[in-house]
């Protein structure tokens, strides 16, 4: 059993890696939080910085006791997590990222609050990639990545509170949860949150959305780090479906996707009526792609949709595809990690 008395009524878990440009902005807006900072701690686990990440952190545990920085060996979010929640003793455990803006300085009391008023084990969260401050081309990573065509669920329940299904929301959870269904699963890279929230679900315990709960996640600044992002995502998903022997069959397309353009690509060199289908291919997905990206600038009334869109859009489905086919070459070269009992199921994740 894991839970125990504690002195602290909350704790916030930070698994981090390079966070300088956004983890003392993040903290400060904990610290500056309307509640008693001696019945707060702060766990932050580094993935192995190497950046001022750890500095910037010192410098706040110097300011405030509570708070731990603690080794990350594995540099993987699921190992951070766990290490967070393994070294804290509150009763209510809330997951924050170190790239994130808190609108609200009542988030902390209201987290406590909702925990003890509606008795839910999972308390989730809307999570809007539009903190102030961003940029043209983050915006437009932001309303690309949202957008049916991006690949990311749309924000649901925009006006709703109540209980919900904690697949995509969940962020809190009491720490009686935690000795239910168990830690993170460390075997995940990415979508971690999900496969928990998942046996959240399969356990039928209580999740409860509010939007007193919001937090704004800010987007990739670039290119080269939306891909490493949409191929984590990829692979995690992959990791997913088959942990939990799911049918998925979005993801499934994707991952088609990628690989008949890679076939017909090879074709090509060795057909030449092949070529023309591989041109006529890539003709339309980027006929769609603009079509898209102008679509959502009109939409949205933000032109970086145009101008932007036609590249982030390829980023996100390439990136996201390539990472869910490394998923399945993983499946035959690799060990047999990914096992389950559950029945074969139909689920929709992207």
């Amino acid at each position: 059993m894991i839970s125990q008395k504690s002195r602290f009524d909350l704790a916030v878990i930070m698994p981090v890696l390079n966070e300088e440009k956004h983890i003392g902005q993040t903290l400060e807006q904990l610290y500056q939080q309307d509640f008693p900072m001696d019945r707060l701690e702060i766990v932050v686990a580094d993935g192995g910085s190497t950046d001022r990440t750890r500095e910037i952190v010192e410098s706040y545990k110097k300011r405030f006791g509570s708070l731990k920085l603690l080794e990350n060996p594995t540099s993987k979010p699921s190992s951070g997590r766990n290490a967070g929640v393994k070294n804290s003793t509150a009763p209510y455990v809330v997951v924050i990222d170190g790239h994130v803006h808190i609108p609200s300085k009542t988030l902390l009391r209201d987290i406590v609050n909702l925990f003890q008023s509606t008795q839910a084990a999972c308390l989730c969260r809307q999570q809007p990639l539009t903190p102030p401050g961003i940029n043209e081309f983050e915006l437009s990573v932001a309303l690309c990545r949202t957008s049916f065509f991006g690949t990311s669920p749309v924000q649901k329940y925009s006006d709703f509170e109540g209980e919900v299904d904690p697949a995509f929301y969940g962020s809190m959870w009491t720490r009686e949860t935690f000795e239910k269904i168990g830690y993170f699963d460390e075997q995940f890279d990415a979508c971690e949150d999900i496969d928990f929230n998942f046996r959240v679900r399969q356990a039928a315990l209580k999740s409860y959305l509010s939007q007193k709960l919001t937090v704004f996640f800010f987007p990739r600044s670039s290119l080269q780090g939306l891909w490493r992002q949409m191929f984590r995502y990829g692979l995690g998903r992959f990791r997913f479906v088959r942990k939990h022997n799911l049918m998925a069959p979005v993801q499934w397309l994707a991952g088609a996707g990628v690989a008949g353009l890679a076939l017909m690509a090879l074709l090509s060199f060795l057909y030449t009526p092949a070529f023309d289908v591989f041109k006529s291919l890539v003709a339309l997905y980027l006929l769609i792609v603009v079509l898209f990206s102008a679509g959502l600038a009109a939409k949205d009334k933000h032109l970086g949709c145009l101008l932007y869109g036609p590249l982030i859009f390829p980023v996100i489905h390439f990136g996201f595809g390539i990472g869910f086919l490394s998923g399945l070459l993983e499946r035959f070269t690799g060990p047999r990690r990914y096992r389950s009992k559950t029945n074969s199921q139909t689920l929709s994740l992207i």
